[in-house]
């Protein structure tokens, strides 16, 4: 798939295993969503320091993303991190340098940006894991990611509206936690319109 790829909408089961380097863990039961906490940024920055250490040798950008990096919103204790490299797809570039600090690479997607995601275990009192999303350089999904997070952290009606969307979906029952996060697809879309329409009305000032 090409750049110009619109947000996906849902993935399959099958979607889901194929992406997956490892067994996809099942749910089967409802979304752990907490109260923002204030811990979650530090946390954050602990990883992210370690990480640009050792990827010195290469040029990258390394963000918070997702629902942990937004003050006042509830999330998964889940730490998003959004890292950006040269060539995603070149994963011996990065992967072994992670790896050294308990990153695990577990899902590959050639056809979705060349998106990879690498996983930290036992994290932190605060947040279970880590999710590390390695996209390239100048990739859409990468600006997709920060422009969603950027109108969540500045607008408080968006804002209230994904956590209300939040909570609500976390109470129902889901196989894997991927069809947790496809049924916001919605309201994300949503969301990322009005911030688009918005940026366009800002760059043409």
């Amino acid at each position: 798939m090409s750049e110009q790829q619109t947000p996906r909408i849902s993935m399959s089961a099958e979607e889901i295993d194929a992406a997956h380097l490892v067994a996809p863990p099942k749910l089967n039961g409802q979304v752990t969503v907490r109260d923002y906490d204030p811990q979650w940024p530090l946390v954050f920055e602990r990883e992210a320091a370690q990480i640009r250490v050792r990827l010195g040798h290469i040029e990258h950008r390394i963000e918070h993303a997702g629902s942990t990096s937004v003050p006042d919103l509830p999330a998964k204790p889940v730490i998003d991190m959004l890292l950006t490299v040269p060539d995603s797809a070149n994963e011996a570039l990065y992967v072994p340098a992670l790896e050294e600090l308990g990153f695990e690479l577990v899902i590959r997607e050639p056809d979705w940006y060349e998106h990879r995601v690498l996983r930290k275990y036992d994290l932190d009192a605060s947040a279970d894991t880590a999710n590390l999303h390695v996209l390239s350089a100048g990739s859409h999904e990468a600006d997709r990611m920060l422009l969603f997070r950027d109108r969540l952290s500045k607008h408080s009606g968006d804002r209230k509206l994904y956590g209300d969307t939040k909570r609500f979906l976390a109470q129902q029952t889901w196989e894997y936690v991927q069809n947790y996060a496809d049924a916001k697809s919605e309201v994300v879309a949503g969301i990322l319109e009005r911030a688009t329409a918005e940026k366009s009305t800002d760059a043409g000032r």
